[in-house]
């Protein structure tokens, strides 16, 4: 099992990687370089993101899911440039990034919440909780990455990471299956926060 779990981990950071590297050459790059002259600032983006997620919020909470989904994928995708535009200008800095992980907790939380908006006003409450345990993963897997690399502990691991999630709930949104996609969110989190509680308990035990 431990085999398995190591190889699946593995598999799971080589394809992030790839798909990383390739969003790097064919569209955040060219992006990147267009940004770097028009005087926007990594800030801008991050608050921007945020700003994006609350009128996603907005609009799911009135159930026009289609067009939260568009807004949340479209948001997200000001998540990939702030951190690319600040090291492209030489403006990373440790208030950025805090500034930026910061307000994607609530960029995450604002989403979901209108989701919740929704179920809750129309009295569904096994889609309220599914919602809510969405929301709760969620925030237990960036808490315990938070958490470890406090401690000073590596812990970019795990099977699902935000990107993930966005996209899991973007695809939900436009194919209106979004229940569906929200229990994966939530089952995939809780797994997610148990991998990066033991890949970070695992460290403390060799020192």
């Amino acid at each position: 099992m431990s085999v398995f779990a190591g190889t699946l981990r593995i598999d799971v950071q080589a394809w992030r990687s790839k798909s990383r590297r390739l969003l790097d050459g064919v569209l955040i790059g060219p992006l990147i370089k267009v940004l770097a002259k028009t005087g926007v600032t990594p800030n801008m983006l991050s608050v921007a993101g945020l700003g994006s997620s609350v009128a996603a919020a907005v609009v799911l909470s009135d159930g026009r899911f289609i067009i939260g989904g568009v807004i949340v994928l479209a948001g997200s995708s000001l998540d990939l440039l702030d951190g690319a535009l600040a090291r492209a200008t030489n403006r990373v800095s440790k208030l950025g990034g805090f500034l930026d992980s910061s307000l994607d907790r609530l960029a995450d939380a604002a989403v979901l919440m209108g989701l919740l908006a929704y179920f809750v006003n129309r009295g569904e409450a096994q889609e309220s909780l599914v919602a809510v345990a969405a929301l709760v993963g969620a925030g237990t897997v960036s808490y315990v990455k938070a958490r470890a690399e406090g401690l000073g502990l590596s812990c970019d691991v795990g099977l699902v990471t935000r990107p993930e999630r966005i996209v899991l709930l973007g695809v939900g949104l436009l194919t209106d299956q979004v229940i569906v996609f929200l229990y994966a969110i939530a089952i995939l989190s809780f797994i997610t926060a148990g991998q990066r509680f033991l890949h970070a308990a695992k460290q403390l035990r060799s020192e």
